[in-house]
C-alpha cells in the first residue's frame, strides 16, 4: 500500500479542534490535557491526512478508564498494543460507526484486524493515551514544538516523508520505521531543546 501524503491543510487545526470538543464531552471529568501532535500539527509540513493526538491522563490508572469511554462512538480500541506499551492505550477515530463499517469497537490482535482498517480513508484520527509524566508524552510535545520552531529540521523531515510516499508499504507501522531512525536522533535533540527551553 501507498500512504496517502497531503500538503498541509489548515482544516487539519479544525478537524483536531472538533475531536478535541467532542472527546471533551465523552472525557472531560478526569480533566485530560488533548494535545494535536504528528506531522498534522506543523505547518509548512505535508502528511497523511489523519489527525493524531494526544490525551494526557493524570497516572496510569486513568488509561483503562478511558476505552468504556469511547466505547459506542466511532472509535476503535487497539487493545493488542498494550503488551508491548503498557503506558499507552490507543484508538483509531473512524468515519463512521464501527458497525457501519461492518468493524468490531475492539481490535484484540493482529489476525482480528480486518482488512479495512488498514485503509486510511476510514480513518480520520489516531488518539494516543498517555500519562503526562510519562517520558512519551514530553518527546511528543517536544518534538512537534521543535520541528514548529527549526525550518531546517522541519525541511529535512518533509524531504524523508516525500520519498517514502512513492514507496509500497505494507501498513502504517511499515511505513513508521522508514521515518524511525530520523525521528530517534531528532527526538532526542528536540527533548534536550524543550528541557532548556522550560528550565525554572
Amino acid at each position: 500500500m501507498k500512504i496517502p501524503f497531503e500538503k498541509y491543510n489548515p482544516s487539519w487545526r479544525k478537524q483536531f479542534q472538533s475531536i478535541k470538543n467532542e472527546l471533551e464531552e465523552s472525557i472531560g471529568f478526569l480533566h485530560p490535557e488533548i494535545e494535536h501532535i504528528g506531522s498534522t500539527s506543523v505547518e509548512e509540513l505535508s502528511a497523511k491526512p489523519v489527525i493524531d493526538m494526544m490525551i494526557g491522563v493524570k497516572d496510569e490508572k486513568e488509561l483503562d478508564e478511558i476505552p468504556s469511554l469511547l466505547r459506542g462512538q466511532d472509535y476503535v480500541y487497539y487493545e493488542k498494543y498494550n503488551e508491548d506499551m503498557p503506558y499507552r492505550r490507543f484508538f483509531i477515530k473512524l468515519t463512521d460507526k464501527p458497525h457501519n463499517l461492518g468493524l468490531p469497537e475492539v481490535i484484540y490482535s493482529k489476525d482480528e484486524i480486518p482488512e479495512k482498517i488498514h485503509d486510511h480513508q476510514f480513518r480520520k484520527a489516531h488518539i494516543h493515551v498517555i500519562p503526562v509524566s510519562s517520558e512519551h508524552w514530553l518527546r511528543h510535545i517536544a518534538f512537534r514544538n521543535y520541528l514548529r520552531t527549526h525550518p531546517d529540521v522541519r525541511r529535512e523531515y518533509q524531504q524523508l516523508k516525500e520519498e517514502l510516499s512513492t514507496k509500497e508499504w505494507f501498513d502504517g507501522n511499515d511505513y513508521n520505521q522508514g521515518k524511525d531512525s530520523f525521528i530517534k536522533r531528532e527526538e532526542r535533540k528536540a527533548v534536550q531543546w524543550y528541557l532548556t527551553q522550560h528550565k525554572e
